[in-house]
């Protein structure tokens, strides 16, 4: 019988922490996954006692997700290369600008013929004006393969065990099957497509327009309004992969990774929340993340600039009108009713799809 794999999760957000209490019982019950599943958490202080500590004792992250008990074979760890040193399956789940940082640590650190699966949803920026996809950052970086996740999947729903669906990008035919066994359980249903760019490139851009979807929450503007954002947002969506990332697969863009989470996000997610609390409050984003978001960082109004930051350097604005609109309105540049006429003026005709 071949060796059975060891499992690291780097990150232990409100994200990392839900997939690590399907992770944890996934490889105690399968004969192919070590049983002992480390998890890489940045270490904290919370009531005076070091968070690794408090999830190793009471086998629950107080800080992100509270309430919710994490299998006892998951360990925390506060040294990355110490949680990774060993690991066959390394799960990414960390806010997307660490991921430099951590892959510069983990070089030359890893057992060889380990196997990498992002669930970080955003872009990196490259210099001259371009973007780059997080599993390609870490593929180059720790030269290893790497799969991603990505779907319509909100924290809280996949801890409490809700049914959803996600989507694994993956083109290794033995690896795919093999990652869909560590990550699938009854009520958390896993398709494995080939289509890795546009699998990752859904789970980056549907976040810039739920922030989209937000304002218009907070502008009162009801729901026909926001399922044009959302139907533009999809138009965006596709020709932004079918120009810079082609050679995907329209129907990708029917799978959990596509209309599905953009759909969620837009009706639940933190970015039209806090995107909401943006038009209704007058507060700038930075401040609604400190006194929303526990400290962490909401990723549409990033990846908005990360996208606009490409599509200046290419005089390409105009061909994303709303992608450009949310993002300006972000910035302050656009008042969030501005956003209407960018809806009300979308050059359709420029999708040609």
């Amino acid at each position: 019988m071949a060796d059975k794999q060891s499992v690291c999760i780097i990150g232990s957000g409100n994200w990392g922490s839900a997939i690590a209490k399907i992770v944890g019982k996934n490889a105690a019950a399968d004969d192919k996954f070590e049983d002992r599943v480390t998890m890489y958490v940045y270490e904290e202080m919370i009531d005076g006692k070091k968070l690794t500590e408090i999830i190793n004792e009471t086998h629950e992250n107080v800080k992100y997700l509270p309430g919710h008990a994490l299998p006892e074979n998951v360990v925390a760890v506060p040294d990355v290369v110490e949680a990774a040193k060993d690991a066959d399956i390394l799960i990414f789940v960390v806010p997307h600008q660490f991921i430099r940082r951590i892959c510069s640590t983990l070089l030359g650190k890893l057992k060889p013929n380990v196997i990498g699966i992002s669930l970080i949803k955003g872009f990196d920026k490259k210099e001259g004006g371009g973007i780059e996809l997080i599993s390609h950052i870490i593929s180059r970086e720790l030269q290893i393969p790497m799969a991603v996740l990505m779907g319509a999947n909100l924290a809280s729903e996949v801890a409490d065990e809700m049914f959803c669906e996600t989507t694994i990008g993956c083109t290794d035919e033995v690896q795919g099957p093999i990652l869909r066994d560590l990550l699938q359980t009854r009520d958390f249903r896993v398709v494995v497509v080939k289509d890795v760019n546009s699998v990752e490139c859904c789970g980056a851009l549907k976040n810039i327009v739920a922030c989209g979807a937000g304002f218009v929450d907070g502008l009162g503007l009801g729901d026909n309004t926001k399922a044009a954002v959302i139907r533009l947002g999809l138009m965006e969506m596709i020709k932004f992969v079918d120009v810079f990332f082609p050679g995907g697969k329209i129907n990708t863009f029917f799978e959990s990774c596509g209309v599905a989470d953009l759909i969620t996000t837009c009706y639940g997610g933190r970015n039209r929340k806090v995107s909401e609390a943006f038009v209704k409050t007058g507060k700038t984003i930075e401040e609604l993340e400190k006194e929303m978001l526990n400290g962490q960082k909401l990723q549409g109004p990033i990846t908005a600039e990360e996208v606009n930051y490409m599509l200046r350097a290419k005089s390409m604005e105009a061909r994303f009108p709303l992608f450009t609109a949310i993002h300006r309105i972000c910035v302050g540049e656009l008042k969030p009713a501005d956003l209407i006429d960018c809806i009300r003026n979308h050059p359709e005709h420029i999708y040609n799809l």
